[in-house]
């Protein structure tokens, strides 16, 4: 199953696509694709909506309807992001691993949906893509007893492209990542939400391309810290609440290896990870 918003910015409604590839209209079941959604067992509710065919089907995008597909969350309260949880990434970096995640935060208006335009800002002129596996979660985590007991409070996975600008993240930040990744457009997210218990997290390929030449090739069984121990140790930190996005970082192959140009306007990325769809973006100046 894959749960989708539909419709133009700010005025997406929520769709779901069944198994046997019928899209069909949620409306019925919420208004919307949101924490309060996930918190109060959407996702179940969805389902059995689904089985007892009470819902209708929509026009689907895919056919050429022309229907813009929005971020498959609504209004994520915090987009949490963990850096250099690749060894490769670290590595191209001029890093060792990390012993210990390293969190750093994105403004949540940075997300779009995943064929919209990203904006190079204003004086950018080192501006970069990052394929990740965004966790989304759907039940308060505070404070968790394991890493064996996290993946209970995760809704689903959806792709996630953490563009960053990185002079702002490293020449200007002061010692912050932020200033590099909370310009307008910076998350694309979706196309869809793949509910938890259909997703093994740690075998998953992931890749990008710019312009249609392979930029990322890799496996989340790479990452550091998998994704059971990045919910449990964040949890130590700071409270998740449903509707939290979580980027778990990304693998090795960006720009800022110095092996590939940086993005400029009218490039074209795109991104994907099995079973979670394929996003793609122009990217257009401020």
């Amino acid at each position: 199953m894959q749960l989708l918003r539909l419709g133009a910015p700010g005025a997406e409604r929520p769709a779901v696509r069944t198994d046997d590839g019928r899209l069909l209209d949620l409306s019925p079941v919420t208004n919307d694709i949101d924490g309060a959604f996930l918190a109060g067992g959407g996702i179940a509710t969805a389902r059995e909506a689904v089985a007892s065919d009470r819902l209708s089907p929509i026009d689907d995008p895919a056919d050429g309807s022309g229907l813009r597909v929005g971020p498959p969350i609504a209004r994520p309260g915090a987009v949490l992001c963990i850096g250099q949880n690749y060894a490769a990434h670290a590595a191209e970096s001029g890093d060792p691993p990390p012993k210990t995640p390293i969190l750093f935060f994105k403004h949540p208006n940075t997300v779009v949906g995943p064929y919209d335009d990203v904006v190079v800002p204003r004086g950018a002129t080192r501006t970069d893509w990052e394929v990740e596996l965004g966790v989304v979660i759907g039940k308060t985590a505070r404070y968790l007893e394991s890493p064996e007991v996290a993946l209970e409070h995760v809704a689903g996975y959806v792709v996630s492209n953490d563009v960053s600008e990185r002079a702002f993240q490293i020449e200007q930040s002061g010692g912050q990542w932020s200033k590099g990744k909370c310009a307008e457009t910076f998350n694309p997210l979706g196309p869809w939400l793949v509910p938890a218990d259909e997703v093994d997290p740690q075998k998953l390929r992931l890749g990008s391309s710019v312009n249609g030449e392979v930029r990322q090739d890799s496996s989340t069984a790479d990452m550091v810290f998998d994704v059971a121990y990045l919910v449990w140790h964040l949890s130590q930190y700071l409270v998740l609440d449903p509707g939290d996005l979580v980027n778990t970082g990304t693998p090795q192959g960006v720009a800022l290896s110095g092996r590939f140009p940086y993005l400029g306007s009218g490039d074209v990325m795109e991104l994907e990870i099995d079973g979670l769809g394929k996003q793609r973006q122009r990217l257009v100046d401020a």
